[in-house]
């Protein structure tokens, strides 16, 4: 896609980002918004209703089960349907699902299957909307402008993550975790009016293929073939699964506890996002070498906010290791993204990506769901000092691998794909904030 095909771009955007790149930022900082809050508001909601830890749990895996189950058919429909159309069919399914949700939680006791139910329609619809979403994202620029667009991006998703936390934790502090809820149905409604004016004539229309399950087993074949990635998927199925665990199960347990409540969780919540923003802007300018090596070893910090809460910390105490771990995170996500677009063939990045989101959340459902019965089995504290272990382990073993050491950064005359390896530039991190695996596509930064 070259610069002339764009339609003329005002001095807000930048250069060689047209009216689609608006579009999608300000759809996706409103239910960036919107869900950093209603994660929260959905674990208090199932706490005020009578639940315990092993319900918020079970409400958690309801919303990732669908995930694990429709990612890959998702990213295989995203590449024969207008993408468009695909988001914003995901966008009123979940605006759909909050407005029931919040409705319930309003006027009565909302029952623990209804909840279950509910959130996993959101964890379906976003099954279907992060292909879709990344492949109109990386439409919406033309190479020659990527890094710029996606970092101002990947920033204004940032701002939103640590807004709608801090906003959502106070609201739910202040009133009923359901006006919470209704605010993310409304976001959703507004984001999805955005969406579908998104322009798609730019795009080619795709030549039929070999069906779904060719397409499947082609990025299949690319997935396994390369060490480096199948490793580090491996790895995030622990890491994804036991961070979820410990930040959407113990944490809203530990803050109702210990800290006094839902917006010291926030508060925390916030400084996670505070450091993923600061994390974007070191790489913005620094370009390890060594891309896997320096992502790795930043995965590290990952098991700091599981011995916080295990202690726990003070507020102030706990909000400080998730802003570690945000700065982490994000080094490592743009890290791995960059390697991703450097070593996998464009077309078959979209496919890779589905088993790299499956790998990584495949493990979600079922330690959300154990979460509340080995605190009963060993304690709370320990089950968070075995979160921590998992993390070091499993990182550590990952080293072993020669190519997570060894691939480097690739230096060239600046043509179009390698202007869109550059640092900062792609919506990447694998961590949800950090647990929110649940919301609509923000661990990557697609909002």
């Amino acid at each position: 896609m070259t610069s002339a095909s764009l339609p003329p771009a005002p001095a807000a955007r930048p250069a060689g980002a047209g009216r689609n790149y608006g579009l999608l930022t300000a759809a996706a900082i409103i239910t960036s918004l919107g869900t950093h809050g209603a994660l929260i508001a959905a674990a208090f909601a199932v706490l005020e209703s009578g639940g315990d830890g092993g319900d918020v749990g079970l409400v958690a895996a309801a919303r990732t089960a669908p995930l694990v189950l429709f990612l890959l058919i998702g990213g295989a429909i995203a590449d024969r349907l207008p993408r468009h159309r695909v988001m914003v069919a995901a966008n009123a399914l979940n605006c759909v699902s909050q407005a029931v949700f919040a409705w319930l939680v309003l006027t009565g006791d909302p029952q623990l299957w209804q909840m279950m139910l509910l959130t996993a329609l959101c964890g379906t619809g976003q099954a279907f909307f992060n292909p879709a979403a990344e492949g109109m994202l990386m439409s919406s620029v033309d190479a020659e402008h990527a890094s710029r667009a996606f970092a101002l991006f990947r920033m204004s998703m940032h701002g939103a993550a640590i807004g709608g936390a801090a906003l959502g934790g106070a609201m739910i502090a202040a009133m009923d975790p359901g006006w919470v809820l209704a605010v993310d149905a409304a976001a959703f409604a507004v984001a999805g009016a955005l969406r579908a004016f998104l322009d798609v004539s730019h795009i080619p229309v795709r030549a039929a293929g070999g069906g779904l399950l060719s397409d499947l087993r082609e990025g299949w074949d690319e997935f396994i073939g390369r060490p480096w990635l199948w490793a580090i998927v491996a790895q995030f199925s622990v890491v994804v699964a036991v961070v979820a665990a410990a930040e959407s199960v113990y944490g809203p347990l530990v803050a109702r506890d210990e800290l006094g409540g839902a917006a010291p969780w926030g508060l925390a919540l916030a400084a996670f996002g505070v450091g993923t923003l600061a994390g974007a802007v070191l790489m913005m300018r620094w370009k390890p070498r060594r891309l896997l090596l320096a992502g790795t070893l930043c995965v590290f910090p990952l098991a700091l906010p599981s011995a916080a809460l295990a202690v726990p910390l003070p507020v102030s105490g706990l909000a400080a290791v998730m802003f570690v771990s945000g700065v982490a995170i994000e080094v490592f996500g743009v890290s791995w993204m960059t390697a991703m677009h450097q070593e996998i063939p464009e077309e078959k990045l979209s496919r890779v990506s589905a088993y790299d989101w499956f790998g990584s959340v495949a493990m979600v459902p079922l330690s959300t769901a154990l979460a509340g019965p080995v605190e009963g089995l060993v304690g709370r504290s320990q089950a968070l000092w075995g979160c921590a272990a998992l993390v070091v382990l499993v990182t550590a073993l990952v080293l072993f691998v020669p190519d997570v050491r060894n691939l480097t950064r690739r230096t060239g005359g600046g043509t179009g794909k390698e202007l869109v390896q550059d640092a900062a530039e792609l919506p990447s991190a694998r961590l949800p904030a950090v647990a929110s695996a649940d919301a609509e596509g923000t661990g990557r930064g697609l909002g």
